[in-house]
């Protein structure tokens, strides 16, 4: 049974929308194992004296939700759900 757990993530570049995603990926995974998947949810860009300043990715990044028994590798059953002490 895999769950996936989603958080909302704003990215940040001076270079594009595409190097704000970059960011947040690459940030995300520093915290966050086994990303599954990153939905660009809205971009905004930041606009001084008429010029782009900043652009700004909200994005929706998923990742997969480890069992506590996984981490400490007591084996689970399938579908069944084991409390750990």
């Amino acid at each position: 049974m895999t769950v996936v757990k989603v958080v909302e993530l704003i990215g940040t570049s001076k270079i594009s929308w595409e190097d704000a995603v970059n960011q947040v990926v690459a940030v995300a995974s520093e915290s966050l194992r086994h990303i599954r998947g990153v939905d660009l949810v809205h971009h905004t860009v930041s606009v001084q004296s008429g010029k782009i300043t900043e652009y700004r990715a909200t994005c929706h990044v998923a990742f997969e939700v480890e069992h506590p028994s996984h981490i400490i590798g007591i084996p689970q059953e399938e579908g069944v759900l084991q409390e750990v002490h």
